[in-house]
């Protein structure tokens, strides 16, 4: 009972001190999931009588970041990310008293690496993108002695590979984008080395270090979290290569063209059926102490779940969202009706 008066006190000073009252849904975090969070965001502002939500791109981990770090009306509401909230994350967020949060899944995505459709197209197997951009990469045919990634062309790696500079246009450390494709694409490549994969029984995280730490030494070129100017780039520059959500690809067929992954197309049908190797979960998050404070959180996120937003035939699968199982989808609107609070 003490727990629960301190915790309404609390909420109370969070949300009447140093800011002023806020009628609209404030929306941070991933790049990718940010076009399906702002489609949502208009069509709830055009159908509803609550002001159309503020949408921010920041990244997942920045975005999580903003996210947890307070009640109140300073802070957001809602997190997009694309890769489930770290453990870590939650921990941060219940130190500063955010007690209750509620996971939404809306779908899946995959990431693609692209190129210019005035280049020829590719297919990449995991070990050649592993072996193109870790900081280090084996020195012998087992892997079991490492150097510093000596690779300056894509025929270096593979004479079947185009003969042009390796240069890859992607996301930064705090986009789950990043984190994703250097868990499925990096070491899903490295892990193939059984070298590698001996330095996983001895020490997990000499393991991860080695298979997800990129290059720095310019093959890697971080561009940010706007996945539109990476697109842009690659319009420009024929023999650069992008990391970015299927969505984009989606939109921008008439410039960009996704590479095959191990033989695999990164379309619709292979993503959602699981046979594309570089595909992930996308999320959102909500604040469950800023429902019924801010206007408008629970009827945004029934919004969010809804079958015409994230269902098969759904307006977001029209923006490249691969949709969740139909069961999935019920479970979904379950837990964000209920407001389920998140556990690890």
């Amino acid at each position: 009972m003490k727990k629960t008066l301190a915790l309404a006190a609390f909420l109370a000073i969070a949300f009447t001190q140093g800011a002023q009252a806020r009628n609209q849904i404030h929306i941070v975090g991933s790049s990718t999931v940010f076009p399906f969070s702002t489609a949502v965001a208009e069509e709830f502002g055009q159908m509803s009588d609550f002001k159309t939500p503020v949408v921010e791109s920041t990244g997942s981990g920045g975005g999580l970041k903003l996210f947890c770090s307070g009640v109140g009306t300073q802070h957001p509401d809602i997190t997009n990310a694309s890769r489930r909230i770290k453990a870590s994350e939650v921990e941060k967020c219940a130190k500063n008293g955010i007690a209750e949060i509620t996971e939404i899944k809306i779908g899946f995505d995959g990431i693609v690496i692209a190129n210019s459709t005035k280049a020829k197209k590719v297919n990449f197997t995991l070990p050649q993108i592993f072996l193109a951009l870790a900081k280090n990469v084996p020195a012998n045919a087992d892997g079991s002695k490492l150097q510093p990634n000596p690779y300056k062309l894509w025929s270096d790696i593979d004479p079947n590979l185009p003969e042009v500079k390796i240069e890859v246009l992607g996301p930064p450390p705090t986009s789950g984008t990043r984190d994703a494709f250097a868990e499925l694409a990096l070491e899903g490549g490295c892990k193939t080395f059984p070298g590698i994969m001996a330095v996983k029984k001895a020490d997990k995280k000499q393991y991860k270090s080695i298979c997800h730490s990129i290059r720095e030494d310019g093959a890697y070129v971080e561009a940010g979290e706007n996945d539109n100017l990476i697109v842009q780039k690659l319009d420009a520059n024929k023999d650069a290569f992008g990391v970015f959500g299927y969505s984009f690809l989606e939109q921008n067929q008439d410039k960009v063209q996704g590479s095959t992954i191990n033989g695999v197309e990164a379309d619709f049908e292979d993503i959602a059926d699981g046979q594309y190797p570089v595909a992930r979960s996308l999320y959102f998050y909500v604040k469950n102490a800023h429902v019924g404070v801010i206007p408008g959180i629970e009827e945004f996120v029934m919004e969010f779940t809804s079958e015409k937003a994230i269902g098969d035939e759904g307006y977001l699968a029209d923006k490249g969202l691969i949709p969740l199982p139909q069961d999935q989808r019920e479970q979904q609107r379950k837990n964000a009706k209920s407001r389920t609070p998140l556990t690890m």
